[in-house]
């Protein structure tokens, strides 16, 4: 009789561990956060919620995306950092963030290769230089006469300090050896609305976000950085069709990444649903409605992908004098 009660005891205390103690492999049993790194509107935040929409019918949870613009994501890195590294709070990044932005600052406020687990690569798509309707910049050669008929050159946007867009414009303005004042802003949707009040003139967008911009004839194309044509705007000369600059035909891509020390099981589990959104034909048009080319890579593909364009920004941070102290 005692052995039995012992038994009934050890059962019930088992249960209760099991029940505090939640079942790796059942994850996820409860909704995730994908912090969002621009504000609502901009194409980074339409590519997330495109993907987390899907994912979250694959793997019967609500993805539910919280918006943390700001410092060209340093502050939603800052609040994942904060997180339990339990796969139940993940972040959208895009190249900027694990390529660009750490490396403008002398002293880094994070380390991609410390702080992030690789999730996927989900997305990459072609950035294009635009120009605002109001300033008669059609083409380089009116960008740079424009330069230099004004104190400060042409004032250029970006999403942020330490962007693709910050960069890949302040290398441009250099090749041409014009002068250019950077005017940065929270998010694409501000330096759009700037574009098309003549406030800047200039500013490199990722594809999506200029796309209905060009069409509505609200914004100009000028070139594509790429090393061949978007077919969304065939008639967009590429940036190694106008100037020797291989280096500047880079494509910007997004993924997610989890707080590292995060399970293998919580990574691969959303991988996996991000594979099996390839299959999924409303998924796939809706990104590539916005000049996206849907992916869906290993995490550690993200982060041989990172180290891969560390290469190419950082020599180019280092030439343009673009690191600061803070």
């Amino acid at each position: 009789m005692k052995q039995l009660r012992l038994a009934t005891l050890a059962a019930t205390l088992f249960s209760s561990i099991a029940f505090l103690v939640p079942d790796a492999h059942a994850y996820p049993d409860r909704p995730i956060t994908v912090i969002a790194q621009q504000p609502p509107g901009s194409g980074s935040d339409a590519m997330t919620r495109i993907w987390a929409d899907c994912v979250s019918l694959k793997v019967a949870q609500p993805l539910v995306v919280q918006n943390k613009p700001g410092a060209n994501g340093i502050l939603a890195i800052n609040q994942l950092k904060g997180q339990p590294h339990d796969g139940y709070t993940v972040m959208s990044i895009g190249m900027s963030q694990m390529t660009i932005t750490p490396y403008v600052y002398k002293d880094m406020p994070y380390d991609p290769a410390k702080d992030f687990a690789g999730v996927t690569v989900f997305g990459a798509t072609p950035l294009i230089l635009v120009a605002g309707l109001d300033s008669n910049i059609k083409s380089l050669d009116d960008l740079a006469a424009h330069a230099k008929s004004v104190p400060g050159g042409v004032n250029f946007g970006s999403p942020g300090k330490g962007s693709p867009a910050h960069l890949l414009t302040s290398a441009l303005i250099s090749k041409m050896n014009v002068p250019g004042t950077h005017i940065p802003f929270i998010g694409e949707g501000a330096g759009v609305t700037a574009l098309i009040g003549n406030q800047i003139q200039v500013m490199t967008l990722v594809s999506g976000t200029a796309l209905p911009q060009v069409k509505a004839s609200k914004l100009v194309p000028i070139a594509i950085f790429a090393d061949k044509r978007s077919p969304a705007f065939p008639d967009v000369p590429a940036i190694t069709e106008l100037l020797d600059a291989q280096d500047l035909a880079r494509p910007a891509w997004i993924g997610v990444v989890a707080k590292k020390g995060v399970s293998d099981t919580a990574t691969q589990r959303l991988n996996e649903a991000t594979q099996q959104c390839l299959d999924d034909k409303d998924y796939v048009q809706r990104l590539r409605a916005m000049n996206v080319e849907p992916l869906a890579t290993a995490g550690e593909d993200l982060e041989a992908r990172a180290q891969a364009d560390v290469q190419v920004w950082r020599p180019l941070i280092d030439t343009l004098g673009l690191a600061t102290e803070n």
